[in-house]
């Protein structure tokens, strides 16, 4: 997100292709260009029956932004097929392969948002995606949506199709609405914490994550501060859902990231929880 001029060259990654790379009897590796549209990718995918992304469909955005994010939804994040990617230094030009763990991938975070933001522009990525998935349909209401679309048998096309119908359903079109999706991340805070504000908060939503942290809803908390359809100028949290900062018409990124600032104050306030943002800050 912008807040302010860029004095410089911007430039718009249009690496077109998507191509198979290797494959076995229970595997097939897939390699895309930046360019591409990350559904054009996860629809190439479910056509042909390869599975791990379906969880990930109608995410806005192009391919090579989906590592530096490290792009999740719906109980599965990207690193869980990630198998390599190539990227052009921009001080020497040269390109370099990163693995799986050169990404140093985290819950929305990968080593280009951190010791090498603004130094490499991502060409391709490689995923590693299963001919016989187990399909992960236990986050949110995956379960519930292929119930009332009448489906007894589970499938990729079937779970992406749910996952289409839940995005839609609550969450603004970036083709009409501008958006940048969840602007927040959802915090992880202490046990302790979190068995602290459950007696002030009981219907605090939260998930048990690795080790003794849980990770909190942030969108539950907006709304308790006020914020889910409210809107300020031309400025606002999304009316279906609070953790999306839409764009209603002509604002400026500096008056984005102010409304965003005085989301995090007010959720300071009223829980003691930083909500660190998602999104780069240019």
């Amino acid at each position: 997100m912008l807040t302010k001029n860029i004095d410089g060259i911007v430039m718009s990654n249009n690496i077109m292709g998507i191509e198979k790379v290797d494959e076995n009897d229970k595997q097939i590796m897939i390699r895309s260009g930046a360019g591409v549209t990350w559904n054009d990718l996860v629809m190439y995918c479910v056509e042909r029956n390869y599975g791990g992304i379906e969880n990930l469909s109608l995410i806005p955005g192009k391919v090579g932004a989906a590592p530096i994010q490290n792009i999740g939804a719906y109980g599965v994040e990207l690193k869980e097929t990630f198998h390599e990617l190539e990227a052009v230094n921009l001080a020497t030009g040269e390109i370099k392969k990163f693995g799986l763990a050169d990404c140093k991938f985290g819950y929305r975070d990968s080593v280009f948002k951190n010791e090498l933001k603004n130094q490499f522009m991502i060409t391709n990525v490689t995923l590693k995606l299963s001919k016989h998935p187990v399909f992960n349909t236990s986050y949110g209401a995956i379960e519930t949506e292929l119930a009332a679309m009448g489906i007894k048998e589970k499938s990729i096309r079937a779970i992406s199709d749910a996952v289409c119908n839940i995005r839609r359903s609550k969450l603004p079109d970036p083709a009409v609405i501008g958006n940048a999706g969840s602007f927040f991340k959802n915090p992880e805070v202490s046990k302790e914490k979190y068995e602290s504000l459950k007696k002030d908060f009981s219907e605090l939503v939260a998930y048990k994550t690795s080790g003794d942290k849980m990770k909190l809803a942030a969108g539950w908390m907006i709304e308790q501060c006020g914020w889910k359809g409210k809107v300020s100028g031309h400025v606002g949290m999304h009316n279906k859902q609070s953790l999306v900062l839409v764009n209603y018409g002509d604002a400026t990124g500096n008056e984005l990231y102010e409304h965003a600032k005085k989301v995090q104050e007010s959720v300071v306030e009223k829980f003691g929880v930083l909500l660190e943002m998602e999104v780069n800050i240019v």
